[in-house]
């Protein structure tokens, strides 16, 4: 269950009759909980609460129900039941059915309510569910209540009007639900005199069985579009005449309604009964977008982006600086003067902008900072100098469009009679303005200097539809024109294996005639570059952009970066965090944070990182500190370790491999050509795999023997079938793999090409003998300490940061990650020593015989021993390199990437933009 349908589980729980006995499990239900679990805790056996009247679900909830009055001394005896805690209980409920009481019992916050209210707080709950909250969203459970209204009401008109769900029909009922929204709105804030008046002017004027509420409604929106002095020729009836003049584009063009049905139309009043005023537009524009985008619905209202998360965005960007400016004015009146000057020009510009969340609070914040300073110069009152129309956006689909510019329109409004008063806001609210400064549209194909025009220019677009506004119009000068702009904002990231034809033309009109690499490029770095065009062609523009860490990591660092910083600078980075939503269960994406400037600015880099923050001469691109360097594939190591060679290919139809059965069954004489292989999941998951592995000088003798012969004849005919040339040319000699790269060896050490993220160390090890190499990489008779060097956390993050991921798991290479790892200069005592921390990981592996791989290295079930071994490696390993152990693992990539610049000479100076 998501968070709206469980807020509306909850809110039915909380409307139905009081039942003491079954309350418990129906609050379960309300979360999520399966009706066998719940069958399940009615037992005695399954439910261990010692509390009268208490159901406890172990490592959840302890709930009881109580007679009427008794609700602290109940609360108490939860939180001293010593089942509570040897059960590990995250909450504890009690109630009567009058009140209602819980706690966090990790946190200590409380909940406390009349019982019919308790739906208000269902977010408090949330964890519950798997969901992990954010403090915006516990706080305002009317945006997830709204939502959920709306998309009743939305999926029933569809129903009802087939033709609106149609793509030439959609933008309108999108358009529509707008409407909807900033009436609800705007009848609770008394936008509309009178509250509640568009509501139970539906109610009063609309019949009962429905025939006419789309006419009615029509009747409303032409009202509002309707200039007050041109309302008697229009012959408006009087019960619409009461509602002011809102234009601004918004009630403009078809006044059109879908049909309502009953139910409909009972949805649409009971949305209205709800109160408008705690609206949060930088939470609710992200729910509501998805009750237009059937991908999206069914994870309704999870794709909510915390209000800290976009701070980390905007804070280094430019509201650090602007709150700075402000401490150093104190009360001088000149400086605030000056400071709420350039505040006026300030454009915030988000070319993927959604449904306005980066946008909403940029412009939240800087009211805020604008209404400290007017309250330091006596100036409460004033007008605010902060056009919404500074804050501008691009975003694909229109739906979302429309919301985020009806976001930013409330939040105006709420900043007014936050900082001014009602009374002044609603003087200056209508009627809209009908500039259009959010833009629907392919953001890598607009120019994003005619959205965002640079200083000195500035366009106003005008149009019948605020929402449908061409971009061709001519441009005229911006009222508010100069000063600087910032770029933010949380593009669609998708790799360059997951692109559609569409994004993968967007990529190529924008890439290719300056490299031939573009193909692998992730869809991010198209608004990554074309934020670094923006910036050298306005004065004063700077960037920040959420992306996930593979655009630091991997070739794409070395193909796509210089291309990028060639016209940039890299002035701020956060290191990887989750980014994560509100879906349940959701790791969330490993994410970093972009901070680009013009190449000129000479002001510190900033490295953000879990809460710190260092002041560097500069940022490499992969957000380390250093110049930029590049590291590419190497033939030979760089350092003195042994070479890593790719396994071997068969390309056999799978008819030179053979499971433990099948072995078992071939004739005596064959077994003699049998020889385990090994892939990574052989490796990993410990799967017996075999192949026969036939020499040249044995081939006549393997023809000779029946279950031999027979495969070799269907691995000809594989071959044969095959389209590609090259291998169908190997059907003539079927006994060989195709590609055959280990040498006649006593000892090999396999690294897998893929490991989950999840492992604390990379998964090497040694095989038996007269193992074959398959889908993996292999050193052959070198010595054990390579071993140490592979399994050590050092390595760990080298290979993440230079190979990269493949989705979220470490992608090994041999010519990049190996070949490039750089090792000091070992002495035999090194190599003794790393010897013995190599003998003393596949000791600690071999005392837990027969655990997998797999199973030693789950982070959660890794032995204390195994890892103490991998302890002694790490802390061997790095007192090579620095005399003690790193810190961090920035201090590890730093120090590898300052290594690596010495063993080859990279001062940063070569580039590799623009090859084809």
């Amino acid at each position: 269950m998501n968070a709206v349908e469980i807020e509306e589980a909850v809110s039915e729980l909380a409307a139905q009759p009081f039942d003491a006995a079954e309350f418990p499990f129906a609050f379960l239900a309300a979360f999520g909980n399966k009706e066998t679990t719940i069958k399940r805790l009615r037992t005695a056996s399954a439910n261990a609460s010692d509390v009268a009247g208490g159901v406890l679900q172990k490592s959840n909830i302890h709930i009881a129900t109580c007679p009427e009055g008794m609700i602290g001394e109940t609360l108490v005896a939860l939180r001293n039941s010593p089942k509570t805690a040897s059960n590990k209980a995250k909450f504890i409920l009690a109630t009567d059915g009058v009140s209602f009481e819980a706690e966090d019992l990790a946190s200590g916050e409380t909940v406390a309510c009349v019982y019919p209210k308790f739906p208000d707080h269902f977010g408090f709950f949330l964890p519950l569910a798997g969901i992990t909250t954010v403090k915006q969203i516990r706080e305002s459970s009317f945006d997830i209540r709204a939502t959920g209204r709306l998309n009743k009401l939305y999926v029933e008109l569809l129903k009802d009007n087939p033709d609106w769900a149609t793509a030439a029909r959609r933008p309108d009922m999108n358009h529509f639900m707008a409407r909807l929204i900033f009436c609800f709105f705007a009848e609770d804030t008394d936008i509309f005199h009178g509250d509640g008046v568009f509501t139970s002017t539906i109610d009063q004027m609309s019949e009962r069985d429905s025939s006419n509420t789309h006419e009615v409604i029509s009747t409303l929106f032409r009202a509002m579009n309707t200039r007050i002095e041109d309302r008697a020729k229009e012959n408006l009836p009087r019960w619409a005449n009461g509602f002011p003049y809102v234009n601004g584009g918004l009630f403009s063009g078809s006044t059109e309604v879908p049909s309502f049905s009953k139910i409909a139309r009972s949805y649409l009043l009971h949305i209205g009964g709800l109160n408008w005023k705690l609206i949060n537009p930088d939470i609710f524009g992200s729910m509501i977008q998805a009750v237009a985008d059937d991908d999206e619905r069914g994870a309704l209202g999870m794709h909510y982006t915390s209000v800290p998360n976009i701070l980390k965005v905007l804070n280094p960007l430019f509201l650090d600086d602007l709150r700075a400016r402000l401490e150093e004015a104190g009360t001088n009146s000149r400086m605030l003067l000056n400071l709420r000057r350039r505040m006026s020009r300030i454009r915030v510009f988000d070319p993927a902008c959604g449904s306005g969340n980066f946008l909403v609070i940029a412009y939240k914040e800087i009211r805020a900072i604008e209404a400290e300073i007017n309250k330091r110069r006596g100036e409460q009152d004033r007008r605010t100098d902060i056009p919404i129309t500074n804050f501008r956006g691009i975003e694909l689909r229109d739906f979302p469009a429309e919301i985020a510019r009806l976001a930013l329109i409330i939040a105006e409004y709420q900043c007014d009679v936050i900082y001014r008063g009602q009374k002044e806001a609603l003087a200056e609210f209508l009627p809209l303005d009908a500039q259009n400064w959010i833009v629907c549209g392919n953001a890598l194909r607009l120019d994003w200097q005619s959205v965002c025009p640079p200083t000195g220019t500035g366009v106003k677009l005008y149009a019948d539809d605020l929402f449908h506004a061409p971009l061709d119009q001519a441009q005229i000068e911006f009222e508010n024109e100069g000063g600087e702009t910032y770029i933010c904002g949380n593009p669609p990231y998708v790799g360059d294996k997951k692109q559609s034809t569409s994004q993968k033309s967007d990529m190529e009109g924008l890439f290719s005639n300056l490299t031939s690499r573009w193909r692998s490029f992730d869809y991010i770095c198209g608004f990554v570059f074309k934020a670094s065009l923006y910036i050298t062609q306005v004065r004063g523009a700077a960037c920040a952009l959420v992306s996930t860490n593979s655009i630091s990591q991997g070739m794409q660092v070395a193909e796509f970066w210089p291309l990028v910083l060639n016209r940039a600078r890299l002035v701020f980075a956060t290191l990887s965090f989750k980014w994560s939503n509100l879906a349940a269960n959701n790791a969330g994406v490993t994410c970093v944070i972009i901070g680009l400037t013009a190449r000129n600015d000479t002001r510190p880099a900033k490295i953000f990182d879990s809460g710190t923050v260092r002041e560097v001469d500069s940022i490499s691109p992969y957000l380390t500190t250093g110049a930029a360097i590049y590291v590419g594939g190497r033939p030979q190591p760089i350092s003195s370790i042994s070479p890593m060679l790719l396994g071997n290919f068969a390309k056999d139809g799978g008819n030179l491999f053979l499971s433990k059965s099948q072995v078992s069954e071939l004739d005596e004489r064959a077994r003699v050509f049998v020889r385990p292989a090994f892939g990574a999941q052989e490796y990993i998951r410990g799967i017996q795999k075999y192949c026969l592995w036939i020499s040249d000088e044995d081939v006549e003798l393997a023809h000779s023997i029946k279950d031999v012969e027979y495969r070799l004849e269907r691995v000809s005919a594989s071959r044969l079938e095959s389209t590609k040339e090259a291998t169908a040319e190997w059907a003539a000699l079927p006994h060989r793999f195709v590609e055959i790269r280990s040498p006649e060896y006593k000892l090999a050490i396999i690294v897998p090409r893929v490991s989950s993220e999840d492992r604390p160390y990379l998964p090497v090890g040694l095989l038996p003998p007269r193992s074959v190499v398959t889908e993996a990489f292999a050193l052959y008779d070198a010595p054990l300490w390579n071993l140490a060097i592979i399994a050590s956390r050092l390595h760990l993050i080298w290979i993440g940061t230079v190979c990269g991921k493949m989705k979220t798991d470490f992608r090994y290479s041999n010519t990049l990650g190996w070949n490039t790892f750089p090792v000091p200069v070992l002495t035999e005592k090194n190599r003794a020593d790393l010897t013995r921390c190599a003998e003393d990981i596949l000791l600690a592996r071999e005392a837990h015989f027969p655990a997998t791989i797999a199973d030693l290295y789950d982070p959660d079930a890794m032995p204390d021993d195994l890892r103490a071994a991998h302890e002694r490696n790490d802390d061997v390993l790095e007192r090579i390199y620095i005399g003690r152990r790193f810190r961090n693992d920035t201090e590890r990539l730093e120090k590898l990437f300052e290594l690596y610049t010495k063993m080859t000479g990279d001062d940063g100076t070569k580039r590799r933009a623009g090859r084809k």
